[in-house]
C-alpha cells in the first residue's frame, strides 16, 4: 500500500458534489497525518483512481450518479479478493443516508467505516485513523437507527442468563467463535445496546443492573467475540448477522 516515509494515512475522495468534495479536501489536508492522494465525481472513475493510487483509505458516498456507492465498494472488494488483509484499501463510506438498508447493505458489500456527512472534521479525522488502524467506525446515530427494527429478534425470555440464544446467518467465523463459547441472553441483549450506541451507565440504567454488571458483560463479551473495543464488537455483529 503506498503511504510515504512518514507513515501519513492516504486517502482518496469519491464524491460527485463538487463543494463537498473540494471541501472535504482542503479540510483533511490540513489535518495531521492524512495525505489526500486524489478524488473522483463518480464511481466509474473512482473505482478505475482506486486501483491505480491504493490508497489507504477511500472515502466513499453512497449518492453516486453512475453506480452507488455501495455497488462501488462490492465491486472494489471483488477487485481485491486476492490480497491480504493488511493490504486492502479500507472503505469509509460517508455519506447523508441513515436508513437501515443503507448501513447494513454498505457493511454487506465490504465497507469497513460508516459515517454521516454531519460528522466534524476532527471526529471524522479520528474515524480515518480507526479505520486505518484496523478497526471500524460507525456513527452512534445510525446505530440507533438500526437498533429500532431489531429489537423485535429479542426473545423474549432475556432476563434468563444461562440460556443460550439460537443464531442464524452468521459468518463461518464467527460461527465457530459462537460454538465454542455461545452469547447468553444477556450478552446479546447488551450487545444490541453497544450497537445502538450506549454507554455502560446508560445500559446499566436500562437494564437495572449495576455498572459493575455491565462491565462483565462487556468484557465476556469482546472475548468471545475476540473483539478489541465496544466499536468492533458492534460492526461485526452487524456485519456478520449476529444482530439482523
Amino acid at each position: 500500500m503506498q503511504t510515504d516515509a512518514t507513515n501519513e494515512i492516504s486517502v482518496t475522495l469519491i464524491e460527485d458534489h463538487d463543494l463537498t468534495r473540494v471541501g472535504l479536501r482542503a479540510a483533511l489536508q490540513r489535518q495531521a497525518g492524512i495525505r489526500v492522494l486524489g478524488e473522483a465525481a463518480n464511481a466509474s472513475s473512482g473505482l478505475q483512481m482506486l486501483q491505480e493510487v491504493r490508497p489507504d483509505v477511500a472515502i466513499v458516498d453512497i449518492g453516486l450518479p453512475d453506480m452507488d456507492g455501495i455497488e462501488l465498494t462490492r465491486k472494489f472488494r471483488e477487485q481485491q479478493s486476492g490480497l491480504d488483509d493488511g493490504r486492502k484499501t479500507k472503505v469509509l463510506i460517508l455519506t447523508m443516508h441513515d436508513s437501515e438498508e443503507s448501513v447494513l447493505a454498505a457493511f454487506a458489500a465490504g465497507a469497513d467505516s460508516y459515517c454521516m456527512k454531519d460528522i466534524s472534521i476532527d471526529k471524522l479525522a479520528e474515524a480515518l485513523h480507526a479505520t486505518h488502524g484496523g478497526n471500524s467506525w460507525i456513527d452512534p446515530t445510525i446505530a440507533g437507527i438500526v437498533l429500532r427494527q431489531m429489537r423485535q429478534a429479542v426473545p423474549d425470555s432475556m432476563g434468563i442468563e444461562t440460556k443460550t440464544v439460537t443464531i442464524s446467518a452468521v459468518k463461518p467465523e464467527v460461527e465457530q467463535l459462537l460454538e465454542n463459547s455461545p452469547l447468553t441472553e444477556r450478552e446479546l441483549e447488551i450487545l444490541e445496546l453497544i450497537v445502538a450506541g450506549y454507554s455502560n451507565a446508560a445500559i446499566a440504567e436500562q437494564l437495572f443492573i449495576t455498572v459493575g454488571t455491565v462491565k462483565t458483560h462487556v468484557r465476556n463479551i469482546l472475548n468471545k467475540l475476540c473483539a478489541d473495543d465496544r466499536t468492533q464488537a458492534a460492526v461485526l455483529a452487524l456485519r456478520s448477522g449476529l444482530i439482523s
